[in-house]
């Protein structure tokens, strides 16, 4: 199948295969398990934080970021388009009774710091109190500008606010910059980090930050039924993915390239190639075109897509060149 719908749906390497089948487990709740620790504590020493914590998913780092920096009744401001705001079913008001502030984001997927400093609640019992500003990066596959990164630090700490960074794809926006990952990193108080998307492990995230957040993760992970047990298999992927999946990204954002050039030569189909960033496209059919039966048709050609208009596209570890022009002439002879 060539599955253009996203970088989640990367299969293990492999060498992530013959690691799982070799790891050495124990019980995570317990502290235990060695191949998870040793994740922990590398991943925590090399991008600069105090601690670090292996969890189910994106969603859950996020989540456990958000609680453990805001107490029930409190706030924090996101973008509009945050996937911590739209994307994860509420978490953070269902479940931690902490109420997002999402301010637009701008075409760059910066916010404004005078929105943001705008919609900082004032020190009265009629409001929510603002804690936290989470950011994402990259979001939609753009990458913030490196500077605004510490602007928006700075911004934090003026306003006695901690920050967030919703880092799924952190990597792709180090790679993109050609800087380490843990130079974007060191801007805010805590990150979290996917191994499951472009760096292809089967399952998993990490939460860092400094000890008494990543403590108060732990206990957090535990009473929202995070704890694994021996989950050792699935951390020994996560270290094949940190360790040497990492550099390989700028492939998916070549190859991303390639995709929204060849998307330009299909008749009703427009795609903004200046905006193709890392590895993730958005491409626009003219009003009225059924995507959905577009998708209908090209499965059974062995390609799978969304159904939205504009049409969002991944490339990741398991799209070649090859697939994407396969896709192009699919996309021709179906539209």
């Amino acid at each position: 199948m060539i599955d253009l719908r996203s970088d989640t749906v990367t299969q293990p390497t492999q060498a992530m295969r013959q690691a799982m089948a070799n790891a050495p487990v124990g019980d995570d709740v317990f502290g235990d398990d060695p191949s998870i620790n040793h994740l922990e504590r590398s991943s925590a020493e090399r991008f600069g934080f105090d601690e670090a914590i292996f969890v189910s998913s994106g969603t859950q780092a996020n989540l456990l970021a958000i609680m453990s920096h805001c107490q029930r009744g409190e706030e924090y401001l996101c973008g509009q388009d945050a996937h911590n705001y739209r994307f994860e079913g509420g978490g953070a008001a269902v479940l931690g009774s902490v109420q997002p502030q999402p301010v637009a984001n701008n075409s760059d997927g910066t916010i404004d710091l005078d929105l943001l400093k705008a919609n900082i609640k004032p020190d009265d019992f009629h409001f929510a109190q603002t804690r936290l500003l989470s950011l994402e990066n990259t979001i939609g596959g753009k990458v913030l500008p490196f500077e605004y990164l510490s602007q928006a630090q700075a911004f934090a700490f003026n306003h006695g606010l901690k920050i967030h960074l919703d880092g799924a794809r952190v990597m792709n926006a180090a790679v993109k910059q050609n800087v380490q990952p843990q130079q974007i990193m060191q801007h805010f108080d805590s990150v979290s980090v996917c191994l499951s998307k472009g760096l292809a492990a089967p399952v998993g995230s990490l939460l860092l930050g400094d000890e008494a957040t990543i403590a108060k993760a732990r206990r957090l992970r535990k009473m929202l039924g995070g704890g694994m047990r021996q989950a050792g298999g699935l951390a020994a992927a996560g270290q094949i993915a940190l360790d040497s999946m990492i550099d390989r990204l700028s492939e998916d954002h070549d190859n991303a390239e390639h995709l929204a050039k060849r998307l330009n030569e299909v008749d009703g189909i427009e795609c903004d190639q200046q905006a193709v960033q890392t590895n993730i496209i958005f491409a626009k059919f003219n009003d009225g075109y059924d995507v959905q039966a577009l998708a209908e048709r090209l499965k059974p050609k062995g390609v799978v897509i969304y159904k939205g208009n504009p049409l969002r596209l991944v490339t990741h570890n398991d799209i070649s060149r090859q697939d994407i022009d396969t896709f192009i002439d699919a996309l021709k002879a179906h539209i």
